[in-house]
């Protein structure tokens, strides 16, 4: 006869048994999920346009999830990271290496409380050191002994002008030399090379030569503590000139991804183009200014005087806010130089599908092995602004089709994006691209002797 106490007993193995059935069944249930969710993201990967998709990934193995794997997701939630990262496979630029100088406040992130210094058409220099500093672990190292070049992050565009509005330069050249005046001073690395495995930008008028001037331009110069060094720049042209006398990459104006998702997104997706020719800009009726030179060696003046009245032609010279939805509607868009060749319409133009007409001789464009630019646009040689409209009609009715259809390749309108964080094949995507080209100034690789 089984007493009370033998049956309590019983009753307590049988709940045990129960609970550890329950248990297994929860964490065999969770293991299953984690398998299926894992594989579901790897079925269905992001649109390369969508904000988190990473530059390329560096597949490894997939493990079932682990106490630690969890732990680490919850630490990167708690601070505040993203979950997904970039992750750049080194080897694509030859295993380059990068060492990002963490220089005090006052020389860039004390300039983002104006909030257009991370927006304006001079952006890029916040733009790719952001991009950068999240490719943590990758093509970014936190060891500068095994660094191939050295990113010296200096803000000079954020300067705004009280009077004007436009960002002024004219503490340009201090800011930088004070701050090669610090890494020299805090690392053996500047003094071991003299600055020729250091990365700067220059994203101003004339670049390097840091003056909004051409003429004040050539005649200062690229400063000589920069002549070793590497400056990203958004000037380039195809002949001699003194404000390229430095190892440089061209490198396209920034354009706020953002701000072309919001003008995509509001324009209907069959929209017809109802703009023949667009333009719209600074176009002065009388274009010798207050300091004596002429703005856009009068080409923007023609342009107006010539086109104003013709129907064909939509020419504005007053800001619009939306002004990117009338680039949508546009089938070419009139890129003419301002104070210097380039302009921030070349990428808008590529960005939203109207041909960029470019009118600024000379000028050398970014990333011409990602970017065809002869397949996508159109160059007009200043002194033929007076047959713009004969030119045009003869693209439009020859080979229009064939550019429009390049142009729609989201492989060039990614080219010429800065995104933080990158993404393949973006503009950080393709700087990388241009350094790893340049290590024969990597004191790591000579030592290594391995280029």
């Amino acid at each position: 006869m089984i007493t009370q106490k033998q049956r309590r007993t019983e009753k307590g193995l049988c709940f045990k048994h129960y609970y550890k059935w329950i248990l297994c069944f929860s964490l065999t249930l969770y293991f299953v999920a984690s398998f299926f969710v894992d594989h579901d993201q790897e079925d269905h990967p992001s649109s390369s346009l969508s904000p988190s998709n990473p530059l390329i990934t560096n597949p490894k193995p997939k493990l079932l999830p682990s106490r630690a794997m969890f732990e680490s997701k919850i630490h990167d939630q708690r601070h505040g990271f993203p979950l997904q990262r970039p992750n750049i496979r080194t080897d694509v630029f030859n295993n380059l290496k990068i060492y990002v100088y963490d220089l005090p406040s006052k020389f860039n992130k004390d300039w983002l409380a104006n909030e257009r210094c991370s927006n304006h058409l001079f952006a890029a220099e916040v733009a790719l050191h952001k991009a950068l500093l999240s490719l943590d672990g990758d093509v970014r190292t936190e060891d500068p002994y095994e660094a191939d070049f050295f990113f010296v992050p200096v803000y000079v565009s954020c300067n705004f002008s009280t009077v004007n509005g436009f960002p002024a330069i004219g503490h340009a050249r201090s800011l930088i030399k004070e701050a090669i005046d610090l890494v020299s001073a805090r690392y053996p690395f500047w003094n071991r090379t003299s600055g020729s495995d250091h990365v700067f930008t220059a994203t101003h008028d004339f670049g390097s030569c840091f003056h909004t001037m051409e003429d004040r331009a050539i005649a200062d110069g690229v400063p000589r503590m920069l002549r070793n060094s590497i400056v990203l720049q958004t000037f380039g042209v195809t002949y001699k000139h003194p404000c390229q006398e430095v190892e440089n990459v061209v490198i396209p104006p920034y354009i706020s991804p953002e701000s072309l998702r919001k003008t995509q997104k509001n324009i209907p997706a069959a929209i017809e183009r109802d703009i023949r020719v667009f333009f719209r800009g600074k176009m002065e009726i009388h274009p010798k200014n207050i300091s004596g030179r002429f703005y856009s060696k009068r080409i923007r003046t023609e342009i107006w005087r010539s086109y104003g009245g013709d129907r064909r032609f939509y020419l504005q010279r007053q800001r619009f806010a939306g002004y990117q939805s009338e680039i949508a509607r546009s089938v070419f868009c009139l890129c003419p130089l301002g104070w210097a060749p380039w302009s921030p319409r070349l990428v808008e133009s590529v960005a939203l599908g109207c041909v960029p007409v470019i009118i600024a001789d000379g000028i050398r464009l970014p990333f011409p092995s990602a970017v065809r630019w002869p397949d996508i646009s159109l160059t007009v040689a200043e002194r033929d602004v007076g047959r713009l409209g004969d030119i045009l009609e003869h693209v439009a009715a020859t080979n229009l089709s064939d550019i429009q259809k390049n142009l729609e390749d989201p492989s060039v309108r990614r080219a010429l994006l800065f995104n933080v964080p990158p993404r393949e094949g973006d503009a950080t995507w393709q700087v990388l691209e241009a350094l790893s080209k340049k290590l024969n100034r990597s004191v790591r690789r000579r030592s290594n002797n391995v280029l």
